[in-house]
């Protein structure tokens, strides 16, 4: 199994941003339920002075079993500065596009993390009575930047500091943020599809306590027999 490092984290660190954010997405195949994109916050300085350093266990979240996924959802939210997932529901997906609406997704989820880590909406980060501007740099896993051309668009959030975005193809098994963020968000959106499965007897057949709204052989057949719910993508090929 490959073991992430913080090398491209320490990169970003020595272009003197502030703090490095690593995201990654869960949900993009699905058929049912929203796209989740988690963010993962570390100080750039930790990174350069060796504060931080990988946690234990962490790695391609497709790579560790739900078992290994749940065991260290708690450690890898400690080791983060902050961390968020954002999502975009079954009918944005609908309207937007999936590439729009991970993008929307990457950026609530940003949102939140840079308030968690006290940056206010002027971009300024407040600390022992004073306060002064801060960067932002991101690594996103994937070939494609979608983070920015969804920023500053009518259905994106504000972010107090937009993110300088660097994409990494396979940074999920390469760099501990983003290995972080993917396991954060992948767990975050298992909980979710469970704890909808079980929420009322209608979506029974559907059997998303075990597909999580992908889409396993029950899981269309189900569809074709029973028709599609509310939360399933109406544009996407179901059956």
């Amino acid at each position: 199994m490959i073991i992430p490092t913080l090398d491209l984290e320490r990169e970003l660190a020595e272009r003197q941003y502030d703090f490095v954010v690593g995201f990654d997405e869960v949900g993009r195949g699905s058929l049912a339920g929203p796209v989740m994109v988690g963010a993962c916050a570390i100080r750039a300085r930790d990174v350069l002075d060796g504060v931080k350093e990988v946690p234990p266990g962490v790695a391609d979240s497709k790579m560790l079993t739900e078992h290994r996924r749940e065991a260290i959802f708690d450690e890898l939210k400690d080791w983060s500065e902050a961390w968020a997932v954002g999502s975009a529901s079954n009918t944005e997906i609908d309207e937007w596009g999936i590439s729009y609406a991970l993008g929307v997704a990457a950026l609530r989820a940003l949102a939140d993390a840079e308030r968690a880590l006290g940056i206010t909406d002027d971009g300024m980060l407040k600390a022992d009575g004073t306060s002064s501007p801060v960067t932002v740099g991101a690594i996103l896993d994937g070939p494609n930047d979608y983070i920015t051309k969804a920023l500053n668009t009518f259905d994106a959030p504000f972010v107090p500091v937009p993110a300088d975005v660097t994409t990494k193809v396979k940074g999920d098994r390469s760099c501990a943020t983003v290995a972080s963020a993917a396991v954060i968000a992948k767990v975050t959106r298992d909980r979710l599809m469970v704890s909808i499965a079980g929420s009322d007897s209608k979506y029974a057949p559907y059997e998303w306590e075990h597909n999580k709204g992908y889409g396993s052989q029950a899981h269309r057949d189900a569809i074709a027999e029973y028709g599609p719910t509310s939360l399933h993508r109406l544009t996407w090929k179901l059956t």
